[in-house]
């Protein structure tokens, strides 16, 4: 490895390094000051009940403000970390919120019920004629609603449309827990520091999602006016759509990134998908093929040229920014194939290429005389393994791998497409001893 790419992929590391860092501290300081908050009650709980439900209403506040800066969309973050493993802490940090929303008003309206002397059930609307209690019982069914929504089994059966329209429900939450806490939280009120924290935090988290997914996008689509330009057929259920606009360098956009579209005109504003780039920004367009599955992809074929589109992003980290390694293996399946092929025609992609690309049968590999003219141009080997996946047929076992990559321990390997050949990738991988930090995977949680 020459001693330029050395320095550029210290910098790198350093740059990932620090994102950790600023997270972990900011973690670590807000936690402590809440703890400190409830160690230092204005008022002392009525009971160990309450006692407990104020300590759990305290962290369930906290986790919603940062729930909220984990869904800003904030570049500083997603250059360096990524949109995979940012949602994947969203979701996690979403059922925190869950179990936090049942057990903080379980333990109040346990407390109450024993300080008066009636039911738990019958407490249930002794507290709920105070509006802001109210409000806040209101928001918890929200949640609620949310939460079976991204249940796997639930989410299977929702399209990304419907699921996305159900998640707007944040919003709505926020503003009630705001109102709840302002007017119902004793610890917000204790004193002035309280206030002054309490009122900066909710700022910062506001503040950076309104600018994260309303006025960045604003600005940056009135900036770069973009169109649809062509749109071509790849296959009968895969099509590609070209976009064109003003300015488009000014986007910053990498091979391997994605974007949130909307065709407004076309579809509802609401409708929106993640779809990578199939192919590497050049400053003029860009392009991107997406598989006719939901609303808003299988109507892509239909976009009349000249139409609006508005776009969120780039997003991503599942580019080139990654590399430990000199060599790089690629590996695609289905339509997964698009952010591998746009990797596959980066410049900054240097050294030994391999690519392994699966389909059921050479006429579903989409896109592949492009990529057979991109891996003549880079002198990569591309592999394409087809067949139905069976006892006979495990083209990312671990001994399939090191069969066909016997050097893959060495090389940084990114590997995009379905989730069930993405997880054997992943464990394969590991079996093989691929440390982690040369594993890159485009999971596409945010659909999923």
């Amino acid at each position: 490895m020459s001693a330029d790419t050395e320095r550029a992929l210290s910098r790198r590391f350093g740059s990932v390094l620090t994102a950790y860092v600023l997270l972990w501290t900011f973690l670590i300081l807000n936690l402590a000051i809440v703890e400190l908050m409830f160690l230092n009650p204005a008022t002392p709980a009525h009971n160990t009940l309450t006692s407990i439900g104020r300590f759990l209403g305290l962290h369930l506040a906290f986790v919603m403000a940062l729930q909220l800066l984990l869904i800003a969309r904030l570049p500083f973050l997603d250059r360096r970390i990524g949109m995979d493993r940012l949602t994947t802490w969203h979701r996690w940090t979403g059922f925190t919120i869950f179990w936090l929303v049942v057990l903080h008003p379980t333990f109040v309206l346990l407390g109450y019920s024993r300080l008066d002397h009636i039911s738990f059930l019958a407490e249930i609307p002794n507290l709920a004629e105070q509006m802001p209690v109210l409000l806040g019982m209101i928001a918890a069914g929200l949640v609620g609603i949310i939460a079976v929504s991204s249940v796997r089994l639930a989410r299977r059966t929702l399209s990304y449309e419907a699921w996305h329209a159900v998640h707007l429900l944040v919003y709505v939450i926020v503003v009630l827990a705001l109102i709840h806490q302002v007017y119902e939280g004793s610890a917000f009120k204790t004193n002035g520091f309280t206030q002054l924290y309490w009122w900066g935090l909710w700022a910062f988290a506001i503040g950076a999602l309104i600018t994260g997914r309303v006025v960045v996008p604003l600005v940056r689509n009135l900036r770069h006016q973009l169109r649809v330009a062509a749109v071509i057929s790849e296959s009968p259920d895969v099509v590609s759509v070209h976009v064109t606009g003003r300015d488009l360098e000014g986007l910053r956009a990498r091979p391997g990134q994605f974007f949130l579209w909307r065709f407004p005109g076309h579809n509802r504003w609401w409708q929106v998908n993640p779809f990578s780039l199939s192919a590497a920004p050049d400053g003029r367009s860009l392009r991107l093929t997406a598989k006719g599955i939901g609303v808003t992809s299988a109507g892509l074929r239909h976009l009349p040229l000249g139409t609006r589109v508005f776009a969120e992003g780039p997003y991503g980290a599942f580019t080139t920014t990654r590399r430990v390694r000199e060599n790089a293996l690629l590996i695609a399946g289905g339509i997964g194939i698009t952010p591998i092929r746009s990797l596959l025609e980066d410049e900054t992609l240097t050294g030994d290429i391999v690519v392994l690309y699966r389909a059921r049968t050479p006429a579903d590999a989409v896109l592949l005389p492009e990529l057979q003219n991109l891996a003549r141009m880079r002198q990569a080997r591309l592999h394409l393994l087809t067949g139905r996946t069976g006892e006979g047929n495990q083209p990312f076992s671990a001994g399939n791998l090191l069969g066909l990559v016997p050097d893959i321990a060495q090389r940084d390997v990114f590997v995009c497409g379905p989730s069930a050949m993405t997880t054997a990738v992943l464990r394969s991988l590991r079996q093989l001893g691929v440390p982690a930090r040369q594993r890159h995977a485009e999971t596409f949680r945010l659909a999923s």
